[in-house]
């Protein structure tokens, strides 16, 4: 066979590329860039990058046994802009969540919208 010729065979198959690292790094795209949630230390960041039409989203995040029930709303339909974040109900003023190893379940509340 002729070097560049592709084998029917083996058309439209991922090369050895796909089988290391690939698929977590698209996962980690994802999650870091589009829903913008960053670990960062002992706590966690969450700045999201979404389309306008989006609503809002809902994820989950566990620390340990410490699990964090993650919602966020756009009310406003815009595509970034925290300008809101509240633990359990208490208002995060620099928005960045405290992560504990107390294995209790937190609420996590993030409005999107215009500064």
């Amino acid at each position: 066979m002729r070097p560049g010729c592709i084998r029917k065979r083996s058309a439209g198959r991922g090369g050895w590329t796909w089988y290391t690292g690939s698929a977590s790094w698209m996962y980690r795209l994802g999650v870091e860039a589009l829903l913008g949630v960053k670990r960062s230390g002992n706590h966690l960041e969450i700045d999201p990058c979404i389309p306008e039409d989006w609503a809002g989203y809902d994820l989950t995040y566990r620390h340990g046994e410490t699990v964090y029930d993650i919602h966020i709303d756009n009310p406003g339909h815009v595509s970034r802009g925290v300008v809101q974040v509240t633990l359990d109900g208490v208002a995060i003023p620099q928005g960045h969540i405290p992560l504990s190893g107390d294995g209790l379940k937190h609420e996590v509340y993030i409005l999107l919208g215009q500064s």
